[in-house]
């Protein structure tokens, strides 16, 4: 894979995410769905705020670090999005939401995150694999 390869698909992996989180959030909000302090710092840094980083570092000479903190954010986001729609019962939980107009929209967005963070996961770790081919 070339390095305009693998700047491409970490380009549209994280853009494509950030539009998701950007109508997740919406979803939250609309149906007043509120995360603790820990959870908002969380999705700030390891959701929306590391997978821009490590596309600024893809267009750099650091295009390792920026694969490998996609890697690490994009598989922090999956886990955490799916212990909380899935996994622990809460009103973030997508079949205990609060009613309202908004829970399809969080629901198809919950199911697109699930998707976007798994391809990010895959982007990452397929571009490090042939980067560290090439490097041999």
């Amino acid at each position: 894979m070339t390095t305009y390869r693998r700047r491409a698909w970490v380009t549209i992996a994280v853009l494509v995410h950030l539009i998701v989180v950007l109508f997740h959030g919406t979803a939250h909000s609309r149906l007043r769905v509120e995360l603790s302090d820990w959870q908002q710092l969380y999705v700030f840094v390891v959701v929306m705020l590391a997978p821009l980083l490590a596309l600024g570092l893809s267009f750099m000479r650091y295009i390792r670090t920026g694969l490998w903190l996609l890697l690490a954010s994009m598989l922090g986001s999956l886990i955490f999005g799916v212990c909380y729609h899935y996994i622990i019962i809460s009103p973030d939980h997508v079949t205990h939401l609060p009613s309202g107009e908004a829970r399809s929209l969080f629901r198809v967005t919950a199911l697109l995150l699930l998707i976007t963070e798994t391809s990010g996961t895959a982007v990452a770790g397929i571009a490090l694999r042939a980067a560290s081919k090439r490097r041999k």
